[in-house]
């Protein structure tokens, strides 16, 4: 890499079992900082697949949001979410609403979608007493890891997402669709290609099939990219799992996936995937006033359990529409 280039000004540290980290000295005015960094940064991102700021001193979320826009432009707003999230201003959210004694399994934001954010970003204002690391793992490696025949059948089939939204477990429809209108619900789920049906008690249950393998837009590499095990039902704690089946049914939990032919898929398949995951993994306990930003295509991220108080903010940014590069397998819209 020449010295001319912008990723050359941030040298960053490589240790293994880490993601990337850049040490800074507080800047003082960090958007200015960021705003200024920017392209850096974004070559960083581009060359590792995630990179962790430290030194920062991020202390509001006033100044995260400034910061995040910096960096990213303007901020996705989220659609479609599995579990709600805190509004800080436009695009800025909290973490997802999740038991604190369960992971977050490793996962792409929004892999369901079709419109899927490019960038994540992440910026801790209280660190954990124990836990609560956001890690990484490289969709490049996951997908060279894993057995052939499975990532082959993934391939061809896609991955099939099914939801049923109620009142107790998961995102509410307004908290999906930014709406209760069913009109407004059934036209963005058309046009998404989302298939749907309204059940006799008023509640929503959907159908969608995503690619598991992408091409990255940018490097043209493959990846894997999905929420095949984050969001099945064999990676839920058992005794959930049990209570959930028993309330709702094998056919109305609030989420579940599949092959994308409609099989279901075995728990030992699921623990495998789980397993690779941990495999390569990279983790840092985060300290306050910590920044992160991820490739969301390259590079799946999760959230550690922990104790204590957490304050993670999260900022998606640079939607892509992957189907315009044969990414999306998609259902036939009502």
């Amino acid at each position: 890499m020449s010295l001319s280039s912008p990723a050359s000004l941030l040298e960053v540290a490589l240790q293994p079992g880490k993601p990337a980290m850049l040490q800074v000295d507080s800047p003082g005015d960090v958007p200015t900082w960021a705003a200024r960094h920017r392209e850096a940064l974004r070559a960083r991102v581009t060359e590792h697949g995630a990179v962790l700021v430290r030194g920062l001193g991020l202390r509001e979320p006033d100044q995260v949001g400034a910061v995040f826009t910096g960096l990213a432009g303007e901020l996705m707003a989220e659609r479609e979410a599995f579990a709600p999230r805190e509004s800080y201003g436009p695009g800025l959210y909290s973490s997802s609403t999740w038991p604190t004694n369960q992971p977050m399994c490793m996962h792409h934001e929004l892999s369901y979608a079709l419109e899927v954010p490019g960038l994540m970003l992440f910026a801790c204002l209280t660190a954990a007493d124990e836990g609560g690391a956001t890690g990484v793992a490289d969709a490049e490696q996951m997908l060279q890891a894993l057995p052939t025949a499975l990532t082959e059948r993934f391939e061809r089939e896609g991955w099939l997402l099914t939801r049923s939204y109620n009142d107790e477990i998961g995102a509410s429809l307004t908290e999906s669709f930014g709406t209760e209108d069913r009109a407004a619900i059934e036209q963005y789920c058309r046009s998404h290609a989302i298939d749907f049906t309204w059940q006799s008690d008023g509640s929503l249950h959907t159908r969608q099939r995503r690619s598991a393998v992408v091409r990255h837009p940018v490097t043209g590499r493959r990846c894997w990219f999905n929420q095949i095990a984050f969001l099945n039902e064999w990676t839920l704690a058992p005794e959930v799992r049990e209570y959930l089946v028993d309330v709702y049914g094998e056919d109305g939990l609030p989420f579940n996936t599949r092959f994308g032919d409609g099989t279901p898929i075995s728990e030992d398949i699921v623990q495998q995937l789980n397993a690779t995951y941990e495999e390569h993994t990279r983790r840092e306990p985060w300290r306050p006033g910590d920044l992160m930003l991820v490739d969301n295509i390259r590079t799946a991220h999760s959230r550690e359990p922990y104790s204590g108080e957490r304050q993670v903010l999260v900022a998606m940014a640079e939607p892509r529409r992957l189907a315009d590069h044969s990414a999306t397998v998609e259902v036939n819209p009502r």
